[in-house]
């Protein structure tokens, strides 16, 4: 039986012919070109999708305001002490690492007041809307009502009948930004150690509802995660990037969420396809001899 539920690791054309040294590093920037093309992917599938702007308009917007207002005190009265502190190691360098520094003090007040008591369930349903979207309605079926009547794929969302979760909140992730926060204290490699290290538990998460709708046990999601670690770091890196961004870190959960059920939905289909290939090779090698008039 094929493995089903393992990563998308085709050999891209014009890589698998290449010798073993070039071979190796070229799919491993394949995967995670791939992987981090996603949530970039998912900004134009949202904003393509009209029926999707309700659920920024009506449920983040007013939470946007909230989270430019908590951004505008910390530049005003944090930036300054804190880029002077920075400058004396980093020189004028220094405001880079102050910026970033900032917006993750920001991003984790942001995620401590809102991302888990308001903004999972409209992710849940804009994942759940891009996998009906492509095709996978009988993935969510079992898991919620849905109005297969409906004009489109958001209007089709009822109440869910499980627990949907989108990304579990957890106190340990917000300690975990916090204790890598000072990260950016270092000179040059500080900075983009803490958008990758904070990325990767990002990426770890974005499939958490997928796993859900697909009755994962843990031992199943803890193989899913260790197959696609790569993917997953450099998918929670883009994200952790277009997050930090003042003003529309919320606009970027949604979009994000999105491109990991188009992720989702490619694994899926290629998971079928796996899966289709398996049952004819099986039928064509337990295919009878063919006919013969000719006694042995």
């Amino acid at each position: 039986m094929p493995r089903l539920g393992t990563p998308d690791r085709q050999h891209p054309a014009g890589v698998a012919g290449l010798p073993d040294p070039l071979h190796r590093p070229l799919l491993y920037l394949t995967r995670a070109g791939r992987a981090a093309s996603y949530p970039l992917r998912g900004i134009w599938y949202f904003l393509r999708n009209r029926e999707f702007w309700p659920l920024f308009a009506g449920r983040i917007m007013p939470l946007t305001v909230i989270s430019l207002l908590v951004y505008f005190i910390l530049f005003t009265f944090t930036f300054l002490p804190q880029f002077a502190f920075l400058a004396l190691f980093h020189g004028w360098g220094a405001w880079v690492n102050a910026v970033v520094l900032v917006l993750g003090e920001g991003l984790i007040i942001i995620q401590g007041l809102f991302e888990g008591f308001f903004v999972d369930e409209c992710r849940v349903d804009v994942f759940d809307a891009t996998l009906i979207k492509h095709s996978l309605t009988d993935l969510i079926s079992p898991s919620r009502i849905l109005f297969l009547d409906a004009p489109d794929a958001v209007r089709m969302l009822g109440k869910p009948t499980s627990p949907a979760i989108y990304t579990p909140w957890s106190l340990i992730q917000i300690v975990e930004l916090i204790v890598f926060l000072p990260l950016n204290l270092i000179p040059f490699v500080g900075t983009p150690a803490f958008i990758i290290i904070t990325g990767a538990r990002l990426g770890k998460l974005a499939h958490y509802r997928w796993f859900q709708l697909k009755g994962y046990s843990k031992d199943q999601q803890k193989k899913a995660l260790r197959d696609r670690a790569w993917e997953y770091v450099w998918f929670g890196t883009v994200a952790m990037i277009l997050e930090l961004i003042p003003g529309f870190s919320l606009f970027f959960l949604l979009t994000t969420t999105a491109g990991a059920a188009m992720w989702a939905a490619r694994i899926e289909e290629e998971e079928q396809r796996r899966a289709v290939d398996y049952l004819i090779q099986q039928e064509a090698s337990a295919a009878p001899p063919p006919y013969s008039d000719h006694v042995v």
